[in-house]
């Protein structure tokens, strides 16, 4: 009687400790999906350096622009010479030129003269063919292309955030069910330990018990090891040091695949970083409009003030100019018509490539669609093993307890259900990332897998 309340009692405890455990309910700032994702795009690096870019494409418009505007230049320039001509032109232009004194000297040999002029030189630019206008589009179309590639780093920043997230996440998840395992495992090293004792059981069975306890120690060690790995890579994307630890809320159930391969595809034509690689293409067609405006005549205005003495910064002499200046250069060796040929064959060149990474871009979504609804098929799979696996614990439990299986049996089915609780655990996290991958590389959101639609699904 008393060996049998004993086995009771033992199975009773191995019952307990094989039962199924979840995650407890989180406390309300524990970190979930969506708040990692608004942290990924707020934190990481990769983003604040897109919106510099940004920033410094936007300054380039107003650089581009800047030279249809004047052009004001300051000149102070100071000459000490004995050349008879120089010397005559700087002593009229200084105002100080006296007629009997230079004919009582002699002009060939006259004595070193100091002169400073102060210049003040405005050029306006009236056409230019084309040029300047070409630029300022070109710059306008950087900057767009620039605005939408920061767009695509944040929506990249927080799907790593993502998977940052998840894969802690689930090794966490992991490490809990490896310790129940664990827990579980030592408690039938306990029961066998006991029935060896007793004669009731062959010592291969609780040797088979320990070798299976040291697995799950060797398991255990290996899951807590990546869980510190997988939180110090959930604090790089956040760029914060990798010592921080999370408070991270349960992996959820992955979101469902709301509509069809081709909405998918469709909504992948308006993806930013296709975008930016359109804009970038009309900038580089415009390069060729640029080159073929050298080959026009430049026409401008130009003012200028000069003030001469023969101290510096003087201004006992003054004199104004106003000139129209049309300059043409002569491309005589061809350089000029290459050039434009050169631009031109690089838009080519750049319109083969888009059109490549468009058919990139299908493909992509293709690939993560298919990826996505065989991770969500591989869950519910994943998750009907498990109900299975602890159907067979539960009774396989009761067998034992009726004396009808051996220890051994009860630990394969126990090891069976925790080997069905990590692939359902390693689905899950894989579905959750696959349907996050599928937003992004089809041009939406991260976020957006987890909004709800008001027509049923996600979004």
């Amino acid at each position: 009687m008393v060996i049998t309340n004993s086995i009771r009692r033992m199975a009773t405890l191995v019952a307990f400790l094989s039962t199924g455990v979840g995650w407890a309910q989180a406390p309300g700032d524990a970190l979930d999906l969506a708040a990692t994702m608004a942290r990924g795009r707020e934190r990481a690096r990769e983003v604040a350096a897109s919106k510099a870019r940004e920033i410094a494409a936007t300054e380039r418009v107003s650089q581009a622009k800047s030279y249809r505007w004047p052009v004001l230049r300051a000149q102070e320039i100071w000459a000490r010479t004995n050349s008879p001509a120089e010397a005559f032109a700087f002593k009229l232009n200084q105002e100080r030129f006296s007629f009997p004194d230079f004919v009582a000297s002699d002009p060939n040999r006259p004595d070193s003269l100091s002169t400073a002029i102060s210049l003040l030189e405005l050029e306006l630019p009236i056409w230019t063919g084309g040029e300047i206008s070409a630029r300022v589009e070109q710059a306008n179309l950087a900057a767009d292309a620039a605005r939408e590639s920061s767009a695509r780093a944040a929506d990249a920043a927080a799907l790593a955030a993502a998977e940052a997230w998840v894969r802690l996440a689930q090794a966490r998840e992991l490490v809990a069910l490896l310790e129940k395992a664990r827990e579980t495992v030592a408690a039938h090293v306990t029961l066998a330990s006991a029935y060896a004792e007793q004669g009731m059981l062959v010592r291969s069975e609780l040797l088979r018990a320990e070798v299976e306890l040291s697995r799950m120690d060797d398991l255990l060690a290996e899951a807590r090891g990546n869980a510190r790995v997988a939180e110090s890579g959930l604090a790089f994307r956040f760029a914060e040091p990798m010592g921080t630890t999370y408070l991270l809320a349960p992996l959820p159930p992955p979101p469902p695949i709301a509509g069809e391969r081709d909405v998918w595809l469709a909504a992948s034509t308006g993806r930013s970083d296709l975008a930016a690689a359109r804009k970038l293409l009309r900038a580089g067609e415009l390069e060729a409009e640029a080159r073929r405006a050298l080959l026009f005549p430049r026409i401008g205005l130009v003012a200028r003030q000069d003030f001469v003495d023969d101290k510096l910064f003087g201004t006992n002499g003054s004199a104004t100019t106003i000139m129209a200046v049309a300059s043409f250069e002569l491309p005589l060796a061809g350089g000029k018509q290459a050039a434009v040929a050169a631009a031109r064959a690089e838009a080519e060149a750049g319109r083969q490539d888009v059109t490549r990474f468009e058919e990139g871009v299908r493909l992509e979504v293709k690939q993560a669609f298919e990826r996505a609804a065989v991770a969500v098929e591989r869950q519910r799979t994943a998750a009907r093993a498990l109900s299975a696996a602890d159907e067979s614990v539960r009774i396989t439990e009761e067998r034992f307890r009726a004396g009808v299986v051996r220890t051994i049996d009860l630990l394969d089915a126990v090891t069976a259900r925790r080997e069905a609780e990590t692939r359902e655990l390693v689905a899950r996290a894989e579905a959750n990332l696959a349907a996050l991958a599928l937003a992004v590389a089809a041009g939406r959101t991260p976020e957006s897998v987890l909004t709800p639609n008001p027509q049923g699904g996600t979004l």
